[in-house]
């Protein structure tokens, strides 16, 4: 019996650790970061973050373990629709999302080739993104012009810059408003959000599902510890 309860509680602590965000282990960041308030249950939020992450992101930075159709059927994309809208890149919809960038001359373009993003959501935080892509700044010291408050010295030119326009930081660190983009700063936020969310969502496809299952591994637990606590006492009514 006492094995039983045992198990049972080792239970409670697995399903606590499914319902546990994978990124929580990754190292704190070193400034106070923006809450990205995902949604990944929006999936039309998902559908534009995946259409800004083809437009702007693809062209460096691949999804080496993200498949199209895996995406278009997660996100409620037609799979018709998918290919003429959605996969530039690639001749087969269960293909992974890739790009044609070689890795060489990128390393040598831009310092380091451009890393793959399927789990840089769950190795950095959505939140750590969100604020990362609203904190570049003009910096003429750097290649691009630009450089980042929550990554100094990045070796990446700001992509949304049209979309956004630019800034400039002051000597205390503080982003001046941007000015110049074809976006106000709250519909910038939001292609950001969207953006972000579609990360998170590509670096655990499943994470709706886990945490569904989660509660139910605790709930199951739950009720087999009590009557795993009844069964014990109606074993040891009579010992003494």
């Amino acid at each position: 019996m006492k094995k039983l309860i045992i198990a049972a509680t080792f239970g409670i602590f697995v399903g606590l650790v499914a319902l546990t965000p994978l990124s929580a282990t990754a190292s704190g960041p070193s400034i106070a970061l923006d809450n990205a308030n995902n949604d990944l249950s929006d999936k039309e939020s998902l559908k534009k973050g995946f259409k800004t992450y083809i437009n702007y992101c693809l062209g460096c930075h691949q999804l080496q373990y993200q498949r199209y159709n895996r995406t278009f059927t997660d996100l409620g994309i037609e799979e018709a629709d998918g290919i003429a809208n959605y996969m530039y890149t690639g001749d087969k919809v269960g293909g992974h999302i890739l790009n044609s960038m070689p890795k060489k001359e990128a390393a040598s373009w831009f310092g380091s080739a451009p890393p793959d993003l399927t789990l840089e959501a769950r190795l950095r935080s959505p939140d750590w993104i969100y604020t990362y892509l609203r904190s570049f700044h003009i910096d003429e010291s750097r290649p691009f012009g630009v450089n980042n408050t929550v990554f100094k010295d990045v070796g990446m030119p700001h992509v949304l810059q049209d979309l956004q326009g630019v800034s400039t930081i002051d000597e205390h660190g503080k982003l001046s408003p941007a000015m110049g983009g074809t976006l106000t700063a709250e519909e910038y936020d939001v292609v950001v959000r969207d953006l972000t969310n579609f990360l998170e969502y590509v670096g655990e496809p499943n994470k709706l599902e886990r945490k569904a299952l989660g509660y139910w591994v605790l709930a199951f637990l739950f009720f087999f510890f009590i009557l795993s606590y009844f069964l014990k006492k109606e074993y040891w009514k009579d010992v003494h």
